[in-house]
């Protein structure tokens, strides 16, 4: 200790003062790295494009610092086009501001190695960056959820947070266009404040960035918090029940010239009747020209808002005609050059029997590899899969969802061109004795997540609700990095925001997939997709097949089996040995097993939302609730009423936060 202190008194106060103060700066500059997503194609090593991204980004962190926070930038030309976005938190000072958005560069290049597409979130900022345009586009689905604390009180929590969060939508929303942002608190349950803040990037209309907050907000009164931050690519929202934001970083002051005063002319003393009549005439006309705009952004609003409600209607019909596929011209292909990719579906490019039609593989002229489904000419209800499965991808951007590449419709023939994904589907890897071994924990969790991602865009995120139907292993294809998309929606209904389940006569699926309600009754909803997909978490987790497998003597089905080993305490039992490599994945994984029976539930009303399921995959302090017996369990415990008992080295927490 005293040759510290002899160390610091050799040391001279002025460098010791800036050492300090440079300790302190770095200490205070870190922002909290949150998240990032990845998408669009990959750019090579020293490319044009490489070249046009850096270039695009080397001058972001200065030019943000000094306007407000905001800004954007394109560089070159299409296909090479680099358009990037960086917005910092309106509460930030430019120093920080501009270490946050140098870091985000740096955290890009990491995660998303040689991707064209990507978003990165700290807690001060987010940079952007695509080769399709961004400034000025509305991305309010795609929406990421981080929650950290947990609380029981929620429904008096939200009732408390509603004006504040509907306060600050209207502040934030009325921004101009250099900043979208607005903060405050309120009291909360029992003696707590709540503090909120919500920023869009300052582009946006006022319409748009309040469409934005609110799909944000909608998903607040799932989260059971007092700790959350909901980011999506064009608006944030968080709220705390601990100051988080500092209220005194005021807007910057526009230039020097633009302060600076128009030189003041002396006019003529004024006739007094004259500036009477001259007030009274403006005063009506500006009158009159409000009242007009207030009319015409009503009627604008009302006539939008009909035609959105009609078109929904139109699309969610079963039946219909050629006209249908019209939406999605421009992505028509002519049969003969979709034939010629396939070398004329030859064998040798055959990847296997798609719904009512086999897949092949394919390479247009450009060098672009593609999977092409041909419908079947036997099958009778091939047109009206066809035209379901065209309305539907032509619509539906997410990364967990097979993209739509462009289709084909001459004379009896139907094809649907779609992105190829190299790795063909799940049922490929997760049942073969061999390739399961490749599907190691974080893969399969990496897969469990997307997948429910995927599901929750379909069912509240997209612009109507929509049911896939035929959930399963072989309709979930995985691309070169095991992300995996959905895909073969020639079975999907689309319902309206008024709908909440269906009924049909035409039962279409995969049996051991489907809900009990849909397989006994044809009744479907989004709880029918929560329980196709809790057999693939239950697949997933134990590398076996829905279908019967013997177990000693007894031959039984998965669900079953599951439902017995939960049941007694031997949830462990089974998982997949390929996986039993660790405590803590062990843990993890009974976690997924216990999610994948809440979703197996018989009553639909028992069984989560996928909202619900996507937070108990990403959050580890979500307590989850017991699960009831599953559908067509069968009986063969010689003693069914056995208790129920919690496996004793089970925990609800997870050991590893995973983020989403």
């Amino acid at each position: 200790m005293n040759a510290m202190n002899k160390i610091i008194t050799i040391i001279p106060k002025p460098l010791l003062f800036f050492c300090f103060n440079l300790l302190t700066l770095i200490s205070q500059s870190q922002s909290r790295f949150l998240d990032t997503r990845c998408e669009g194609s990959n750019y090579t090593a020293n490319s044009t494009y490489e070249t046009n991204l850096n270039l695009a980004v080397s001058s972001l962190a200065a030019a943000t610092a000094a306007t407000n926070g905001f800004f954007n930038r394109s560089v070159g030309q299409a296909p090479d086009e680099v358009n990037t976005l960086v917005l910092c938190r309106g509460d930030v000072e430019p120093d920080t501001c501009r270490q946050c958005v140098n870091d985000s560069f740096g955290r890009a290049k990491l995660y998303c190695p040689y991707r064209k597409v990507a978003t990165v979130w700290f807690d001060d900022c987010m940079l952007r960056f695509s080769n399709e345009k961004i400034l000025g586009t509305v991305d309010a689905n795609n929406i990421m959820i981080w929650v950290t604390n947990n609380i029981q009180n929620a429904d008096e929590l939200y009732k408390a947070m509603r004006p504040l969060m509907d306060r600050l939508k209207t502040e934030a929303a009325g921004g101009d266009s250099r900043r979208k942002f607005a903060t405050g608190d309120t009291p909360g349950p029992g003696f707590m404040r709540i503090y909120g803040l919500m920023q869009c990037t300052p582009e946006l209309s006022e319409d748009e960035c309040y469409s934005c907050l609110e799909t944000a907000t909608n998903r607040i009164p799932d989260l059971l918090s007092l700790d959350v931050r909901i980011l999506s690519p064009s608006c944030v929202v968080r709220y705390l029940n601990v100051r988080f934001f500092n209220a005194t970083v005021a807007l910057s002051p526009p230039p020097m010239e633009a302060l600076s005063p128009p030189p003041i002319l002396s006019p003529p003393p004024p006739n007094k009747n004259s500036m009477t009549v001259v007030i009274i005439v403006v005063t009506a006309t500006v009158s009159v020209v409000i009242l007009a705009l207030v009319f015409f952004c009503v009627f604008t609003r009302r006539k939008r808002r009909l035609e959105s409600r009609s078109s929904g209607m139109n699309s969610v019909r079963e039946k219909g005609d050629t006209e249908e596929i019209t939406t999605a011209k421009s992505l028509q292909y002519s049969f003969g050059v979709i034939k010629a990719a396939t070398n004329n579906f030859s064998e040798n490019n055959k990847l296997g029997d798609g719904g009512f039609g086999v897949v092949y593989k394919g390479k247009l002229e450009n060098g672009k590899e593609i999977a092409v489904k041909r419908l079947s000419r036997e099958s009778g209800q091939g047109e009206q899969e066809f035209k379901n499965e065209v309305l539907l991808l032509a619509k539906l951007q997410h990364r967990n969802l097979v993209r739509l590449l462009g289709f084909s419709l001459e004379g009896s023939e139907r094809l649907l061109m779609y992105e190829f994904v190299q790795n063909a589907s799940l049922d490929k890897f997760i049942f073969h004795p061999l390739k399961r071994m490749m599907l190691t924990w974080e893969r399969r969790y990496k897969i469990i997540t997307g997948i429910a991602k995927g599901l929750l865009y379909l069912h509240e995120d997209s612009r109507l609700k929509i049911v896939h139907r035929d959930l399963k292993a072989s309709n979930i294809l995985l691309d070169a990095e095991m992300t995996p998309k959905i895909a073969d929606f020639g079975t999907a209904r689309l319902f309206t925001p008024e709908e909440s389940q269906a009924n049909t006569f035409r039962i279409v699926g995969t049996y051991g997939y489907m809900a009990p309600e849909y397989a006994l009754h044809g009744l479907f909803s989004v709880k029918s997709d929560v329980y196709s997909f809790g057999v693939l978490i239950l697949e997933i987790v134990t590398g076996r097949n829905n279908h019967s497998f013997q177990n000693g003597v007894v031959i039984e089905d998965l669900l079953s089996h599951a439902w017995k080993c939960w049941r007694d305490g031997t949830a462990s039992s089974l998982i997949d040995s390929t996986l039993k490599d660790g405590t803590n994945s062990i843990r993890d994984m009974i976690r997924c097993i216990h999610i994948g029976l809440l979703c197996v539930q018989e009553e639909a009303s028992d069984r989560p939302t996928m909202a619900s399921v996507v937070l108990m995959l990403a959050s580890s302090s979500i307590t989850l609730a017991v699960p009831s017996e599953p559908a067509f369990f069968m009986h063969t415990d010689p003693n069914p009423n056995r208790q129920r008992r919690i496996p004793e080295h089970y925990s609800s927490t997870m050991s590893n936060s995973n983020n989403l």
